[in-house]
C-alpha cells in the first residue's frame, strides 16, 4: 500500500475513538461517585489474560489512598494502530501496552518531534508477560526440512521461496506449495518483529544492524525472497492462527506467531479439528520476545491520580496469582518467582529452553530504512473492488460513502499494484479491468467520484465473474483478491448463493483468491456474506451507514492484507 512510514509519520483516517480508551482526560479521570478511571490502549495478542485479570480487579474494589475507587477499562488494539492514534491525539489513555518495547523508542521518537523533546513514555517500563516470536510450523513440515536435528530460520524460508520448491520435492506432494505468512508491520507488533528479524539475518548479525547493512542489496534480495512466499498479509497474529490451525496445512505452511499460540493450537476446544501437530521454530539467527510492557503515559492528560492508580493495578497484574493465571494462557510469566512450567512444554509444541539467540531492537533510523525496504520488495496485489450501486444505495447516502472510502483505499495503492473496478445493479459493468494503478489513479478516482445509484442487485454471479477475472493470475505470483461492498440482497443473478459457494470451497490453498465482503445496511444478506468471505478464507464485515467513519475503517482493515 502506497503509505506513509506509520509508526514515525502518522496519517489518520480513522474516526476518533475517544471513548474506548478513556480519553479526553479533562474531568481528571474521575467518573463521579470518587472513582478514578484507569483506561489503557493494549496489545490485543493478550487479550483472554487482561479481560480476566480486570474483571478481577475491578470486582476487589482497589483504591487509592485518597479512597478513590479505581475502575479499569482496557481496550485491545492492534500495537502499531494504538501507538498511532496516541500520536495523533485520536485517543488518551492513562497506560499504553504494546506486544512489544520494539515500538517505545519508535513512540518517544515521533512524539520528541512534536513536543518539544518530551519523552512520552519510559522505554524500560516494566514488563507484564512474555512470549518469543516464532515461526509456527506443521511438525511433519519441519521434520521435513531437518527439525529438530537441524536448526532452521529465516535464512531456510528465504531458500526455499525462492527456489520455487514445493513440498513433492521433499517427498509430500500432498502438501503443495510452501505458504508463508506474516502481518504488515504498520499495523501489527509481529509484522515489525518479523522484518527486522529478517534483516538482521541478512546482514548475518544479531544486534547493531545499521541504516548501510539495510540498504545493502543482499538485505533486499532477502527480504524479496522471503516476501515471494507471502500468501497475504493481515492486521492480526491471531487471525493467521485462527486460519492455520482452522484450515489445515493446504491453507499455510508456516506463520509468524507467538509461542503462545502456538500452545493454544493444543487446545481442542478451541480448535476442535487440527489435523496435525505444531511446532515452534525459534529462528536460529535469533528472534525477538514480545514482552508486552506497561508504560504509563508522560502525557497531559494523565493525571497524578491516574497515575497512582495505574500503579497500584500494574502490582496486581505482577503479582503471582495473575501472573500464574497469565502462564495458564501460555504466557511466560515476568514475575521471576514463578517458574515456568505447563503448558509450555515439548508436548504442546514449544521449547522452554528457547529463544537461544535474542535480537536488539534497532534505532528508529535503522527501523524507518528497515520499513522502506519491505516497502519495495513486499508482495504485490491484484485487487477487483466490486461496488452495489443498484437504487437502494441512495438511501442514507450508502453510495456516496462508499465512494470517498474507496477513494481511499484507491490513493494508497502502490503504483504497481494491480486494481480493477466492476459495478453491479441490474448487470455488471467491468468500469476498469485489473492492471497497474500508478498510471491510472487519477482517472479511477474520477470514475468512482461519477457513480450514480440505479436498478436492481445483481450480486453473485458478479462476485463469480470478478473471481473469474483474477484466476488469469497465476497463483503465487501476486495476493489476488476481490473486495465486495453491497447493501441489498440479491434480486437479478441466474447462480444460487450454494453454486456459488461450492465453486469458492473448491480452493482452500493459501495462495487462493481471497473474496472480502462488506454488508452496508439495507438488506444486506450478512450471513451469506460471512460465507462468502469464509470459504475463501477473507474476512466479512459489517458497515454502518451514516456512523462516521465506519466503512473508511472497514476498507483500511482490508487494506491491510495488502
Amino acid at each position: 500500500m502506497r503509505h506513509p512510514f506509520r509508526w514515525l509519520l502518522i496519517l489518520v483516517l480513522l474516526t476518533p475513538l475517544l471513548a474506548a480508551c478513556g480519553a479526553g482526560g479533562g474531568d481528571g479521570g474521575f467518573l463521579g461517585g470518587n472513582t478514578v478511571e484507569v483506561s489503557i490502549a493494549y496489545g490485543s495478542e493478550k487479550r483472554a489474560w487482561l479481560e480476566e485479570a480486570v474483571r478481577q480487579f475491578n470486582a476487589a474494589g482497589q483504591k487509592t489512598a485518597s479512597g478513590a475507587s479505581i475502575q479499569v477499562v482496557a481496550t485491545p488494539m492492534g500495537s502499531t494502530d494504538s501507538m498511532n492514534q496516541i500520536l495523533s491525539g485520536a485517543i488518551q489513555p492513562t497506560v499504553w501496552s504494546p506486544a512489544s518495547r520494539i515500538l517505545l523508542p519508535v513512540a518517544n521518537d515521533e512524539w520528541g518531534k512534536r513536543n518539544n523533546g518530551a519523552t512520552l513514555v519510559d522505554e524500560n517500563a516494566p514488563l507484564l508477560v512474555l512470549s518469543p516470536v516464532v515461526i509456527a510450523m506443521w511438525k511433519p513440515m519441519a521434520e521435513a526440512l531437518g527439525w529438530p536435528n537441524k536448526p532452521l530460520g529465516w535464512s531456510n524460508i528465504a531458500e526455499l521461496s525462492a527456489s520455487g520448491k514445493t513440498w513433492a520435492d521433499f517427498g509430500r506432494p500432498e502438501w503443495g506449495p510452501l505458504q508463508f505468512g506474516h502481518t504488515h508491520p504498520d499495523y501489527s507488533n509481529s509484522g515489525v518483529a518479523t522484518i527486522i528479524a529478517i534483516s538482521y539475518a541478512a546482514a548475518e548479525k544479531n544486534r547493531g544492524l545499521t541504516v548501510a547493512d539495510v540498504q545493502n542489496p543482499k538485505t533486499a534480495e532477502f527480504m524479496r525472497n522471503i516476501e515471494s512466499g507471502v500468501i497475504h498479509y493481515g492486521e492480526s497474529t491471531g487471525f493467521f492462527a485462527d486460519q492455520m490451525f482452522n484450515r489445515g496445512p493446504g491453507y499455510l505452511s508456516a506463520a509468524v506467531l507467538y509461542e503462545n499460540l502456538v500452545i493454544e493450537a493444543y487446545n481442542r476446544d478451541r480448535y476442535p479439528y487440527v489435523s496435525l501437530p505444531v511446532v515452534a521454530i525459534y529462528p536460529k539467527e535469533g528472534t525477538f520476545w514480545t514482552d508486552h510492557p506497561y508504560a504509563i503515559l508522560n502525557a497531559p492528560w494523565v493525571t497524578d491520580e491516574q497515575r497512582e492508580a495505574a500503579n497500584i493495578f500494574l502490582r496486581y497484574l505482577l503479582d503471582r496469582p495473575q501472573q500464574e493465571l497469565a502462564l495458564r494462557y501460555g504466557y511466560r510469566p515476568s514475575n521471576t518467582d514463578v517458574a515456568v512450567g505447563v503448558p509450555i512444554t515439548p508436548e504442546n509444541g514449544v521449547d522452554p529452553q528457547q529463544p537461544q539467540t535474542l535480537l536488539e531492537v534497532p534505532r528508529p533510523d535503522v527501523l524507518s530504512a528497515i520499513r522502506s525496504i519491505w516497502e519495495q520488495n513486499k508482495k504485490r496485489v491484484d485487487v477487483m473492488a466490486v461496488l452495489d450501486v443498484s437504487g437502494s444505495m441512495e438511501d442514507e447516502g450508502r453510495l456516496e460513502q462508499a465512494k470517498a472510502a474507496l477513494r481511499i483505499f484507491v490513493e494508497q495503492l502502490q503504483d504497481d499494484d494491480g486494481f480493477g473496478l466492476t459495478i453491479f445493479s441490474d448487470q455488471a459493468t467491468v468500469l476498469t479491468p485489473i492492471s497497474p494503478i500508478g498510471s491510472r489513479r487519477t482517472e479511477v478516482l474520477n470514475r468512482i467520484a461519477g457513480l450514480t445509484p440505479r436498478g436492481g442487485t445483481r450480486l453473485l454471479d458478479t462476485v463469480v465473474e470478478a473471481y473469474q477475472e483474477l484466476t488469469v493470475t497465476p497463483p503465487g505470483q501476486r495476493i489476488r483478491a476481490v473486495v465486495v461492498l453491497t447493501d441489498g440482497l440479491d434480486n437479478r443473478s441466474q447462480r444460487s448463493a450454494r453454486d456459488v459457494l461450492d465453486l469458492l470451497r473448491q480452493d482452500r490453498e493459501g495462495y487462493s483468491i481471497k473474496v472480502f465482503t462488506i454488508a452496508f445496511g439495507g438488506d444486506a444478506d450478512v450471513h451469506l456474506l460471512n460465507e462468502i468471505a469464509s470459504a475463501t478464507g477473507a474476512k466479512s464485515y459489517v458497515g454502518k451507514p451514516g456512523e462516521r467513519g465506519a466503512i473508511e475503517r472497514i476498507y483500511q482493515d482490508i487494506a491491510t492484507f495488502f
